[in-house]
This record gives C-alpha cells, sequence and structure tokens, in this order.
C-alpha cells in the first residue's frame, strides 16, 4: 500500500445562527458570527499547505434549510480552492444537513463526491489504494442502525468508513444511527471517521475510531479548542491522528470565587484577573467567555441585584485587554449569602423541611434516576435551538443530564427571608 495524509473534520454547521450574542455589536460581532467560515476556510487553506491526499466531512456540513444561496456558494468557493489543489473532498450528510433539508442544492467542483441516502455507497481512490464506505442521513432523525448495510471492507486497499452517529447517546447527544464501539470495531475497517459528538476523542486504535468534534464552537457550552484531524498512513499502517486546532473564536466559563471580595470593585477584578489568563491560553484568538461568579459572600444580594451593571463591567474590563481580545457574553451570579442555605435547614418550618430534602435529594440515586427519565425525555423533544445554545443554568444543567447540578441551582435560589 502506499503512504498518505487526510484531514477528518465534521460538525462545521456553516452559517448556523448563533446564539448568546445579545448586548454585541460591532467587529468583535462580525468575528464571532462569522466564526464557523472561517474556521472552514482556516481547514480548506491547512488542507492546502499541508498538501493532503484527502479530506473527509463527516455529517453536519451545514446547519439546516439554507436562508438563501450564500451558504452553497461560500462552500462551492471553497471547494473551488480544493480543486485547483488536487484535492478530493468526501462528503456524508448528518441530520442538521439531511438531503430532506437541503432545498436549494447546487452543482459542485468535481472533486466533491457525496454519499447517498438509499444505501450505503463505497468511493475509490484506485492511486492511493484507499476506499471510502458512507451512507448520508435521508431525514434529519435516522433511528435506525445503519452499520449492517455498510459493505465488507475491500481486500487490499485502507477502508474507511464514514458516518454520523451519537454512538449510543454519547454526551447526552440524540442518538441517531444507534450502533456501539465493538460493532464498529468489528466491521474490519482500518478507520471511522465519525461526526455528530462535538467533543473530539479517539475511541479506539487499530482500528481507529475517530471523533474530530467540531470545527468551531458556535456557543458557550461548546468551549475549549476545536479543529479537525489529520491522519498520517503509511503502508497502509495508521501512524499518526493528529488533532488541528482551527478555531477562530475560544469559549470559554471561568468560574470566579469572590467570597473574599469585600466589594464590588474587587469582584470587577477578580473578573479581569480571570479574563487575562484566558486570553493568555486563547493563543490569539477572540476570548469569548462567560463569568460564573460563585462563593459565600455578604455581597450576594448587591451582586444578584445589580448583574447588569456587573456584566456591563466585566465586558468594559474584556475591551481594556485590547483589541477584541475578549469578550464576555453574560455574568451569571451562582454566589449565596453568608447565613443562607444552613441556618435555612436547621428550621424547624415548611421552609427548613424543603431545604433537607433538596440537600438529601442531590445524593438521592433513586430519585436522580426517575429525573433523568423524565426529565431526559422532555429535553429530548426541545428543538436543537434551545438545547445547543441553551443560556439558562438550570436548564442547562438538565440538558447536561447533570441532575444533581440541578437540584443545587434549585437549592441555591435565594428567599425573600434571606
Amino acid at each position: 500500500m502506499t503512504s498518505f495524509r487526510f484531514f477528518h473534520a465534521a460538525d462545521i454547521h456553516l452559517d448556523s445562527p448563533l446564539t448568546g450574542l445579545a448586548g454585541i455589536e460591532g467587529r468583535v460581532a462580525e468575528r464571532i458570527r462569522s466564526a464557523p467560515r472561517a474556521a472552514f476556510e482556516a481547514l480548506v487553506e491547512r488542507a492546502i499547505q499541508e498538501q493532503v491526499d484527502f479530506l473527509v466531512i463527516a455529517g453536519d456540513l451545514y446547519d439546516g434549510t439554507w436562508r438563501d444561496y450564500k451558504t452553497g456558494l461560500f462552500f462551492a468557493e471553497q471547494m473551488g480552492r480544493l480543486y485547483h489543489a488536487g484535492i478530493p473532498v468526501f462528503v456524508l450528510h448528518g441530520n442538521h444537513d439531511a438531503e430532506s433539508q437541503i432545498t436549494r442544492p447546487l452543482v459542485l467542483p468535481d472533486n466533491v463526491r457525496v454519499f447517498g441516502t438509499r444505501r450505503a455507497q463505497t468511493f475509490h481512490l484506485e492511486q492511493l489504494s484507499v476506499a471510502l464506505h458512507g451512507q448520508s442521513f435521508r431525514e434529519k432523525a435516522v433511528t435506525e442502525n445503519l452499520v449492517p448495510g455498510y459493505p465488507v471492507p475491500v481486500e487490499g486497499s485502507f477502508n474507511i468508513g464514514v458516518l454520523h452517529t451519537a454512538l449510543g447517546g454519547m454526551g447526552d447527544h440524540a442518538n441517531y444511527a444507534p450502533c456501539s464501539l465493538p460493532e464498529l470495531v468489528a466491521k474490519g475497517y482500518d478507520y471511522w471517521a465519525l461526526g455528530h459528538v462535538h467533543k473530539g476523542e479517539v475511541l479506539n486504535e487499530r482500528p481507529h475510531v475517530v471523533f474530530p468534534g467540531n470545527l468551531q464552537g458556535r456557543h458557550v457550552r461548546e468551549t475549549g479548542p476545536k479543529g479537525a484531524c489529520l491522519v498520517t498512513v503509511e503502508d497502509g499502517e495508521i501512524v499518526e491522528v493528529a488533532a488541528l486546532t482551527l478555531d477562530i473564536v475560544r469559549w470559554a466559563v471561568f468560574d470566579v470565587d469572590v467570597a473574599a471580595a469585600d466589594s464590588a470593585v474587587e469582584v470587577v477584578d477578580l473578573i479581569r484577573q480571570a479574563l487575562e489568563r484566558g486570553v493568555a491560553s486563547a493563543d490569539g484568538r477572540l476570548l469569548a467567555a462567560r463569568i460564573v461568579l460563585r462563593g459565600r459572600t455578604e455581597l450576594h444580594s448587591q451582586l444578584v441585584t445589580d448583574v447588569d451593571h456587573l456584566t456591563a463591567e466585566a465586558r468594559s474590563a474584556a475591551l481594556g485587554l485590547g483589541d477584541e481580545a475578549a469578550w464576555v457574553e453574560r455574568v451569571a451570579v451562582r454566589t449565596t449569602p453568608v447565613a443562607d442555605i444552613s441556618l435555612l435547614a436547621a428550621r424547624e418550618d415548611t421552609l427548613g423541611d424543603l431545604q433537607r430534602m433538596l440537600k438529601e435529594a442531590s445524593a438521592d440515586e433513586d430519585l436522580l434516576g426517575k429525573m433523568k427519565a423524565s426529565i431526559g425525555e422532555l429535553i429530548g423533544k426541545l428543538p436543537h435551538q434551545l438545547r445547543d445554545g441553551c443560556e439558562d443554568e438550570v436548564l442547562g444543567a438538565a440538558v447536561d443530564g447533570d441532575f444533581a447540578a440541578l437540584i443545587e441551582q434549585v437549592t441555591a435560589v435565594p428567599t425573600k427571608s434571606d
């Protein structure tokens, strides 16, 4: 077999409507809104620089039906760049860009191959002895296991399976195209290029089963470095799967302990220090951060009351760090009063009973299981825009399936008697 390299990307969500951008305008707003496109341009540029042999996109290239032709024209332009560089591209449609949702298809350059929806399809790169197998989603919610319909490995070729799946519900993603890791391993392919789960992870080696994660974080629930995988194959063996960071905007959540702060001015200074550390670790990218204030403090009531002013102060501190260095998405106050929950729980009345019950509930495995079954079912029915871009801490805990944290959020809500 020959040696070659390829990029594996997924979950690009071109022109996805971003959430959590209230109160932002100007160049920072445009930089955040254009980040998915800019990250995709960076992927294409890197593919040309690295002279990779091909690119695989494992689903959710788009975010749904196009609002106009601009999304498709942008993609066609980028594919034209790869065409002139001699780089083939293999695209599989996932739940967000299922065939039924693409209402305005455009003819793409000849280097682009799209996996069909009726059955698993195989594309061959004869000069590299590579066979790529995949099946695009024909509709948004594909609930059947597609893996049994994928063909047997092509003898004498390096076999790549391309699949959009949650692999049994990883990361609380909708369990589309359900399958198991042992099932993928047993298929006999050399590499599984997966998509749908937005956290990058190598689940198995030899054969490699890989989620590259999404290319660009789109909101505060998609934090940390994002990008794609550069896979190097020598004589039919994978020698490296390198995670390349390609994001343009770096989302982050910073917990700031304000228990020792004596004034709102000191709180703002602590926020500024957290932002400084975040900017330093963002490697020149725009830092988009949520600040979560924590700790037991006598400033609790003031912070809760003045959260809008506090957010403005935090954004001002971010602007002071440099041109387009950082932006604060919001400030969330999760502090507690100095005399609060423990005293309330000691009271011999209904309020005390309620606090004791909530405290015990967070450790009640039976109750947490029931909450997962009932609340989890409800969350699964929410539109993806609400789940993906959730700004509310309580709803966010429910979406994450962290029901102990959900109880903690409810418990920490101050009462009028505090």
